[in-house]
């Protein structure tokens, strides 16, 4: 017998009752239909970017996604009176992140529902539910189930094609989520710099001195020494997070997971590496943005849209990179590494005269030295996300 959870709405429109049902998703059909929910949302909205249903499904598979080795994962559909999906959600939980925050948290994500408040709180009621029956006491939305650096926060501002693994939303999901109770935890800012145009006069300045210091070496990923790149990585990227709080520290599982999806489109030359008297201290991970190359595929990647996807690649190339994260030692976080970086990504990207933007995607609103690099560099304001909590009331906890 199918497993399924779940529960009914209902309200008065008239004289027809609407009854609306959130199934778990199980089979293959629904597993396409929680897929295809987003192409409905997003038919009209010439800014929307189909995310590709591989990446959307490697979230939920245990063999993909190395956090289902500590943590679980759930999803369901809308489905109306007339058995029409009009909506989607997931909720995870991470059992080493769960409780870093003084009480047991879980997560909700890949929400997508039509403009109704009715259908939205089901969806919120269901994944509550779910989450308070595993023991948790609250629920963050909309994350991932993995690392922050994709599909994480909810965009109200900047309502532009989105990079690739940045969430694109409907404006009134902002409304959806805060009528349910759902309150900001921080907010997410992603500014963009225009490569046509020259670094500050002191930016600029303070990058050539640090570059000429004795002992500093600068050095982009090379695909054939990935492994001493991967622990440099490492080693840079838990010692400058270690101070933030909820921080968990990366592992050799995640780093290799994340640079394996980015191998098709990864250019070693856009991953910079900062060392001094030859220990790694700061590093920038930036790759071009693969949206502008999967565009046109519906989010399917066959043989056909494998095709289509070479073609883009060659054809059209990307004119847009994205700096996925930086992060400098804490005892090299006044030493300029990241404006010397800049220049010698500068150096390289120019005179390909091919990337016309890089966005540098996205700084929480508590990590004040790193929106502080971006306003060195001149950037400018591309969009924001918030990353909400809804806390969990003894008596609607089930």
């Amino acid at each position: 017998m199918q497993s399924f959870f779940y529960v009914i709405l209902w309200k008065y429109n008239r004289e027809a009752k609407i009854i609306m049902q959130t199934i778990e998703v199980n089979t293959n059909a629904e597993k396409k239909a929680f897929l295809d929910v987003a192409r409905k949302i997003y038919k009209n909205d010439p800014n929307w970017i189909c995310p590709l249903d591989s990446d959307i499904e490697s979230v939920f598979d245990p063999l993909k996604n190395a956090n289902h080795q500590n943590g679980k994962s759930i999803r369901w559909i809308l489905k109306n009176s007339h058995g029409k999906v009009t909506g989607r959600i997931a909720a995870f939980i991470d059992e080493k992140k769960a409780s870093l925050s003084g009480m047991p948290v879980g997560g909700c994500g890949f929400f997508e529902c039509i403009d109704n408040q009715d259908a939205a709180d089901l969806l919120f009621d269901t994944a509550r539910i779910w989450l308070a029956k595993n023991g948790m006491k609250a629920m963050n939305g909309p994350i991932n189930f993995g690392e922050n650096d994709m599909w994480w926060g909810l965009l109200v501002e900047g309502f532009a094609p989105p990079y690739y693994g940045m969430n694109y939303h409907q404006p009134y999901y902002k409304r959806l989520f805060e009528r349910y109770g759902f309150e900001p935890q921080y907010e997410q800012i992603s500014n963009s710099i225009d490569i046509s145009k020259p670094f500050p006069e002191r930016f600029t300045k303070i990058a050539e001195w640090v570059i000429k210091k004795p002992g500093y070496r600068f050095e982009h990923l090379k695909k054939k020494e990935f492994e001493r790149f991967a622990d440099d990585f490492k080693e840079i990227y838990n010692d400058a997070w270690k101070d933030f709080k909820n921080f968990i520290p990366i592992t050799d599982s995640a780093i290799r997971q994340t640079m394996e999806k980015m191998r098709v489109i990864m250019d070693e030359k856009l991953i910079w590496f900062a060392y001094v008297n030859d220990e790694p201290a700061s590093m920038i991970l930036i790759i071009p943005d693969i949206n502008e190359l999967i565009y046109n595929l519906n989010g399917k990647l066959g043989i056909y849209g494998k095709m289509k996807f070479l073609y883009n690649k060659r054809v059209h190339k990307n004119k847009r990179m994205r700096a996925v994260v930086m992060g400098t030692k804490t005892k090299f976080q006044k030493h300029g590494l990241e404006s010397a970086m800049f220049i010698k990504l500068k150096e390289y990207v120019l005179p390909l005269n091919q990337y016309k933007e890089l966005e540098l995607s996205w700084v929480g609103d508590f990590n004040t030295k790193m929106l502080a690099l971006h306003d060195a560099t001149g950037a400018t304001f591309s969009r924001k996300h918030i990353t909400y909590r809804y806390a969990f009331k003894s008596q609607n906890a089930e």
